[in-house]
C-alpha cells in the first residue's frame, strides 16, 4: 500500500468513526449543560474540547439535532435574538439521558475491547 493508499483508509475509517459517535458526542455534549444550548455553541464546544480532529462539521450538526430531537432525545425552544436570527436552544430529555447511559457503556465495551485487541497487537499477539 503506498501512501495515498493508506491516507484513503485513514480518511475513510475516520468518516465512518466520526457519523457512528456523533449522536453519542452530542448528547454528551447537551447532556453536561446545565441551561439549554443553540447549535454553534455545541459546535464551539466540540472544536474548542478537539481542535486537530473535525469530530463533527457544522453542516451536519444541525441535521443530526434535528434527528435526535425527532427521535425525542432532545427538545428545543426557539428564543429571538437581540443581535441576529432567532436561535434554537436544545436540552436532552429524560429519553435522552437513559439513551446517553447506554451509550456510555457500550462506548466503554468497545473501548475495552479495542484496547485489548491493540494490545494485543503491539504484544505480537
Amino acid at each position: 500500500m503506498n501512501e495515498k493508499e493508506i491516507s484513503e483508509v485513514n480518511r475513510d475509517f475516520q468518516k465512518g468513526l466520526y457519523t457512528g459517535i456523533s449522536v453519542f458526542i452530542l448528547l454528551c455534549v447537551v447532556g453536561r449543560s446545565k441551561e439549554p444550548i443553540y447549535g454553534y455553541q455545541i459546535a464551539k464546544i466540540i472544536e474548542k474540547d478537539n481542535e486537530d480532529i473535525p469530530i463533527i462539521k457544522l453542516g451536519t450538526l444541525y441535521p443530526v439535532l434535528r434527528s435526535l430531537e425527532k427521535n425525542g432525545l432532545l427538545e428545543s425552544k426557539v428564543d429571538p435574538s437581540v443581535t441576529g436570527p432567532p436561535r434554537r436552544y436544545y436540552r436532552i430529555t429524560e429519553l435522552g439521558n437513559q439513551t446517553l447511559v447506554e451509550l456510555r457503556k457500550t462506548w466503554q465495551r468497545a473501548t475495552t475491547f479495542i484496547d485489548s485487541i491493540m494490545i494485543g497487537a503491539e504484544n505480537g499477539k
